[in-house]
């Protein structure tokens, strides 16, 4: 037999930043009881609105099943010490222990319970236990610091098993099967009777008890209230949910605000209305930003919504008075009086202010627009742009609205009159923040912004402030990403310096290529080669490794490299052994030739690294069919790398697939022939040196 549950824990309002935690929590816990207990429903759904949380557990067992539990004791042959402690622990005696095998266990007969009783102790268990960013005590009780805590004081609990009230009491409150409807539509109790009419009661109060439905309302309902005033609502998920958990039966309204306001930049304006006020804003049909908002009321009106509207009008109006006052009055001083002002703050204590980060920036962001770094850019407007980038920091807008750091700086050069490409590259000098962030192509305006994250990330190094685990307290993770779009995204051929800081690009860029789709393993192979470090270069030539080794030749190729690497690294073994004792190991990466002590092996290797060998005897056909294609794709791989044609390269390393093969296939390396040996050896080693012109084949998966 089973039975559906309700939960319902009804407080003052639970803040909508809380609440999408709070339901997962309660789930969480809700399970983890349940499974203590022996229990699993068959579905749980968690819903939430500003005054309650409500769970229901679909198809519950109405009783527990009796259960055997073993605990592992002492052998039987203990010392006295050993089974006493175990008795002790277990609460037994001698006698109610089992023996198997010589070994004692503890067995404990613990019959069924009815789910009732287990939840009328689950439930206080929950509440007591529930994780709260931030909590609160009240009333009497609220002088011990045992009382009960909740996010706002808790005023009443429901649950209901099938039909049957749980009778249950926490911090003084007890629960039943009364709950209140709307605050303002609905007076008196709501009374549920189980889980299967709970959402439609509380609807009759007035209280939509499902947050999905909410946002639904709200977003359609905006949406629509937008589309009446033939205007296009702005996106705003976030604010969907937010006004969703601000309301149990939603409303939304449009307003108008005075159209004067629309002079102050249209991202003050909706930072204003949906940080301060929750509101959305629109735009026109040709999509300007209009002087209309839409609020979400919590009630139906009877005037329609007129006197809420005139009464959000009014405090919007008050707030965007703000903004144009902060607006107007940062306009009277220039960016290069603000720009002075930022010797007063630190920036870090010991990399100094942040005039002198400023002027570190500017220095760079010229070097790299003189040098031709970036393409296109005039270095005179980058060092400008560098140098007032952070002056809006001490703005009054910007202390007002920290978001709007380096926009406002962009609005405030143009109001100013300076160059374009100057406004641009202060607004954009932040970018790229994160994943689908815009990317600056403005050739000023990616050197101003190169040039800010190059030097966040070298001072840092330089003090020893880097990232450790899961801690980057300065977003150093974040810089090196940025750079690495700016400079993947606008072909810059910039080399990364050596050190630590290239082994944090390179772990960096693995993050983002495999967010893309690219294999780490091929990004392991070309940085294994060394000397690379043109993220451009590298990165093409990690995209043509990755179509290579897609395709069958590229399978066989791989096949063939690892096959001949091992035989290599078997021969260095077998060398370094027979020179006797003392020899280091060999790490399979050394050339084997170059470990024979024989003359007529190092003749040869010689040749081989020179010119085509003469042999004193007849190759084999595949033998000489594998040296023909050798000498022939060797200088073309390495031409093609040298050109940056990684196709190219890959095609030709391609034309060795049939050679390799067929070599493995009819000839025998370890011929008794020394020479036949050598030889053959020497084939395999300059086999894998051309592969190694385009990546270390060794760490390919696969």
């Amino acid at each position: 037999m089973t039975a559906d549950f309700l939960l319902e824990l009804r407080s003052e309002e639970i803040p909508a930043r809380m609440q999408a935690g709070a339901r997962a929590d309660l789930e969480k816990l809700f399970v983890k009881e349940l499974a203590a207990a022996g229990l699993k429903a068959g579905a749980i759904t968690v819903w939430s609105t500003p005054r309650r949380l409500a769970l229901i557990a679909r198809d519950l067992p109405l009783a527990t099943q009796a259960v055997s539990e073993e605990v592992k004791g002492p052998r039987a042959s203990a010392p006295p010490q050993a089974l006493e402690g175990f008795l002790r622990k277990t609460g037994l005696t001698r006698e109610q222990l089992t023996e198997r095998d010589g070994v004692l266990f503890a067995i404990t007969e613990k019959p069924g319970r009815a789910t009732r009783d287990v939840l009328a102790e689950a439930i206080p268990a929950i509440v007591r236990a529930f994780p709260w960013p931030k909590s609160q005590r009240w009333g009497a009780a609220s002088f011990s610091p045992e009382s009960l805590r909740w996010v706002r004081p808790l005023s009443g609990i429901i649950a209901i098993l099938g039909d049957e009230a749980i009778d249950l009491e926490v911090g003084g409150i007890r629960s039943g099967t009364v709950t209140r409807g709307h605050r303002f539509h609905h007076s008196g109790d709501v009374v549920i009777t189980g889980a299967a009419d709970y959402a439609a009661r509380l609807r009759d109060a007035f209280v939509i008890v499902d947050h999905a439905e909410r946002e639904a309302t709200v977003r359609e309902g905006a949406r629509a209230a937008a589309q009446a005033a033939g205007l296009v609502l702005v996106d705003d998920e976030g604010l969907v949910v937010e006004n969703a958990g601000l309301t149990e039966w939603p409303q939304p309204l449009l307003g108008r605000f005075d159209e004067a306001f629309l002079a102050v930049p249209p991202e003050v304006i909706q930072l204003t209305a949906r940080v301060n006020q929750k509101y959305f804003i629109c735009r026109d049909a040709a999509g300007n930003l209009a002087n209309a908002f839409v609020c979400t009321a919590n009630i139906a009106a009877s005037d329609g919504g007129a006197a809420i509207v005139a009464g959000n009008r009014k405090v919007l109006a008050a707030r965007l008075s703000d903004a144009r006052f902060f607006w107007e009055q940062d306009q009277k001083v220039p960016l290069a009086e603000q720009a002075k002002k930022l010797a007063r703050i630190t920036f870090h204590e010991k990399l100094g202010t942040v005039a002198d980060k400023v002027a570190r920036v500017a220095d760079l962001a010229e070097w790299l627009a003189r040098e031709g770094v970036v393409p296109g850019a005039d270095p005179a407007l980058a060092r400008q742009a560098a140098e007032l980038c952070k002056a809006d920091l001490v703005t009054d807008m910007v202390g007002e609205f920290p978001e709007l750091q380096g926009l406002m700086g962009g609005y405030y050069a143009r109001a100013e009159g300076l160059p374009d490409a100057v406004a641009d590259a202060i607004r954009d000098h932040y970018k790229p923040v994160g994943q689908g962030d815009d990317v600056p192509t403005a050739p000023v305006s990616v050197c101003v912004a190169l040039a800010d994250k190059l030097d966040t990330l070298r001072s840092f190094f330089a003090i020893d402030e880097k990232p450790t685990g899961s801690k980057d307290p300065f977003a150093l993770r974040r810089a090196a990403l940025g750079i690495i779009h700016l400079i993947t995204e606008n072909g810059l051929r910039f080399a990364v310096a050596e050190g630590d800081l290239l082994t944090f690009f390179a772990d960096r860029l693995k993050v983002q290529q495999r967010e893309a789709g690219v294999r780490h393993d091929l990004i392991d192979a070309v940085f294994a080669l060394g000397g690379e470090s043109d993220l451009v270069r590298l990165l093409a030539r990690v995209s043509a490794l990755q179509a290579f080794v897609g395709t069958e030749d590229g399978v066989n190729l791989l096949a063939g490299y690892k096959r001949a690497a091992n035989i290599l690294k078997k021969e260095a073994a077998s060398t370094a052994g027979a020179q006797g004792e003392g020899v280091v190991p060999p790490t399979g990466e050394e050339d084997p030739l170059a470990l024979v002590d024989d003359p007529l092996f190092k003749d040869v290797a010689a040749e081989f690294a020179h010119s085509e060998p003469t042999l004193s005897y007849t190759p084999e056909p595949a033998e000489a069919a594998l040296m023909t294609a050798l000498a022939q794709a060797a200088p073309q791989v390495e031409q093609a790398v040298a050109q940056e044609a990684f196709t190219t390269a890959m095609a030709s390393l391609a034309s060795l697939r049939a050679p390799i093969d067929a070599f493995f296939d009819d000839v025998t390396v370890n011929d008794a022939d020394a020479e036949k040996r050598a030889n053959r050896l020497a084939l395999l080693d300059q086999f894998r040196a051309a592969v190694h012109k385009v990546a270390d084949f060794s760490r390919i998966e696969g």
